[in-house]
């Protein structure tokens, strides 16, 4: 039997990143984006938080910003 792809997906509503998860796309790199929404890059350094216009989860960044990220 065959692994279903979507159970890759995250189903968090709100999703928590660091610097380190930067750049940052939705849906995230390790799911599967020919099974969800076109590929969007987020950013959510300047205001602590971004939204995907397709999907509607939010990503709220923590920890100190990467260097040189206005």
């Amino acid at each position: 039997m065959s692994e279903n792809p979507l159970d890759s997906v995250r189903k968090e509503r709100q999703i928590t990143v660091t610097a380190a998860d930067l750049p940052l796309c939705c849906p995230l790199p390790d799911e599967p984006v020919a099974l969800l929404h076109p590929r969007v890059y987020l950013d959510p350094v300047k205001s602590g938080k971004a939204v995907c216009p397709y999907c509607s989860r939010e990503f709220l960044f923590t920890g100190e910003p990467p260097k040189g990220h206005h």
